[in-house]
């Protein structure tokens, strides 16, 4: 059966939406925060995600981003938020469709059986090693490659985290930093490359074993970023 994972803080809307897509052949499982979300989407790798922006604790284009820093899954928006500012502001951040609420069931399902039609991307492999460092994208944990299982973990932002993953899935690729701004940010960033400059900066503290002369995360001047296994 097809996996779907609905998120929303709604109760009502979650038992809806898991009786009908039940009916309509979907295995559905159903987050009601983002943090559950997240690990859901992590460990279940559900074939779809239909994703509410108004969540509790995190705000639903945040979800989606981390999302994107690690897989191609179809993600539908669903979201009472009517201007055309909010659906580009999702589209922009990596979903494939946004449904404006109320909404009819029938529509839902036919967007969601769409989405899932397009052809899928190439996921990013789980675990990276980053010099002296180990990414693993699927349980957000950096460690020392090699080193005690019990010796902390490096801890890196949100923002960091979308930022390295984009580079990670691209080994060896010149990533622009307008593209980068679009995928963490949002395409109304496109001109902030400071965020850029700073956000590297950070990663490369953390990761790089001399953070002035980076070897795995460096810049292309004046055109973007690369990583370098």
């Amino acid at each position: 059966m097809t996996s779907v994972l609905v998120v929303d803080d709604d109760a009502t809307m979650l038992r809806v939406l898991r009786t009908t897509l039940a009916r309509r052949s979907f295995a559905v499982v159903t987050a009601s925060d983002a943090g559950t979300a997240l690990r859901l989407a992590a460990g279940r790798r559900p074939d779809a995600v239909l994703l509410d922006l108004g969540l509790p604790d995190l705000d639903g284009l945040e979800v989606l981003q981390s999302l994107r820093a690690w897989s191609s899954v179809p993600v539908l928006v669903m979201s009472g938020r009517t201007g055309v500012d909010s659906r580009v502001a999702a589209l922009d951040a990596g979903a494939d469709d946004y449904l404006v609420k109320p909404f009819a069931v029938e529509e839902l399902a036919a967007r969601l059986r769409a989405v899932l039609r397009r052809p899928a991307g190439t996921d990013t492999p789980d675990r990276v090693d980053v010099g002296a460092f180990t990414v693993d994208l699927r349980a957000y944990r950096v460690t020392r490659a090699g080193g005690d299982p019990q010796e902390p973990a490096v801890h890196l932002t949100p923002t960091e985290w979308r930022l390295l993953a984009m580079l990670l899935r691209n080994p060896e690729r010149l990533v622009t930093g307008r593209d980068l701004l679009t995928e963490v940010w949002g395409g109304q960033y496109v001109k902030r490359t400071n965020y850029l400059r700073i956000y590297m900066a950070g990663l490369r503290r953390k990761l790089e074993p001399e953070p002035s002369a980076p070897r795995h995360l460096v810049t292309e001047p004046g055109l973007g970023y690369r990583f370098l296994p």
